[in-house]
């Protein structure tokens, strides 16, 4: 990764976040702010989308021209220096592709996820050795050290399922999913065992959609939705491919993604259906 380069961070999210925020609420546009500020428009919009390091003077200049009330501007100068600290998962940078070093931000900031997967178990419920079977399948899956940062990283990551301020996730998966050999009948065995464990804390669901359940309005592909706990950063939607990741955060979009997972739970095994299912697995596969 080029040195200097701007890696965003839970904060540096946040903040860009926040500085929109504040342009919106004194009503001024990113022309009118960047021509206030001497820059081009391009600057402010990266600034604003966490694409580009922010300087504390350039935010105090800002928010003095948004009028922000100084308790509010305190926070947010207060995030500004937390910004430029990175996050624990900076370490393994190398190991994870840039365009997922996003997703890594905003599920570490997200309050809730729902998503529906049908090919495989997500990487925050993934046991180390199911992962390892997937990983080993990836055409350019580089050396081994790469591989175990990798593993660091999806390990580090399922901490947001405990802890002081849980991650609420509610998850469905196709019938296909826990259906699939990965790594063996041994390998699979634990990782259905590691999905009942987790399909049992408060804060997480967990729903098989059976193949009887039929045709229905995900059968183009997986997708997550990650919900925020401040009002003013939109859900977004996450749609991940072999090469890339796409974002959407459009409403009427993110929307249309809602919808089609209130379906997929309507059409879906309740939870204790699920569970029960599982068990069976764990059973077939002793």
């Amino acid at each position: 990764m080029a040195r200097g380069k701007h890696i965003p961070t839970v904060a540096s999210t946040r903040l860009a976040s926040e500085l929109r925020n504040q342009r919106e609420k004194a009503g001024m546009s990113q022309e009118a702010v960047a021509e206030q500020m001497g820059w081009a428009e391009s600057k402010l919009y990266r600034i604003e989308n966490d694409k580009s390091r922010v300087l504390q003077r350039d935010i105090k200049r800002l928010l003095s021209l948004y009028g922000t009330e100084s308790a509010q501007a305190e926070v947010i100068t207060e995030l500004g220096r937390l910004a430029g600290e990175p996050d624990w998962w900076h370490q393994y940078s190398g190991a994870i592709p840039e365009w997922f070093q996003v997703y890594v931000v905003l599920e570490a900031s997200a309050s809730r996820h729902l998503g529906y997967d049908s090919e495989l178990v997500p990487g925050i419920m993934q046991t180390e050795r199911y992962a390892r079977a997937i990983m080993m399948t990836t055409p350019d899956r580089g050396p081994d050290e790469e591989i175990e940062n990798q593993l660091k990283v999806r390990k580090s990551r399922q901490v947001r399922l405990s802890g002081a301020n849980p991650l609420n996730l509610w998850l469905i998966l196709n019938e296909g999913v826990i259906r699939r050999m990965v790594g063996g009948p041994d390998v699979m065995r634990e990782q259905v065992e590691r999905l009942i464990e987790v399909a049992q804390l408060r804060n997480v669901t967990v729903q098989v959609l059976p193949f009887k359940a039929g045709e229905h309005s995900a059968m183009h592909g997986s997708f997550t939705i990650l919900e925020f706990p401040t009002p003013h950063d939109p859900d977004k939607v996450y749609l991940e491919q072999q090469i890339g990741g796409i974002y959407t955060q459009k409403t009427h979009e993110v929307e249309r993604y809602k919808v089609m997972f209130d379906d997929l739970r309507a059409r879906a095994l309740g939870p204790r259906e699920t569970i029960a299912m599982f068990r069976s697995i764990v059973t077939e596969l002793t």
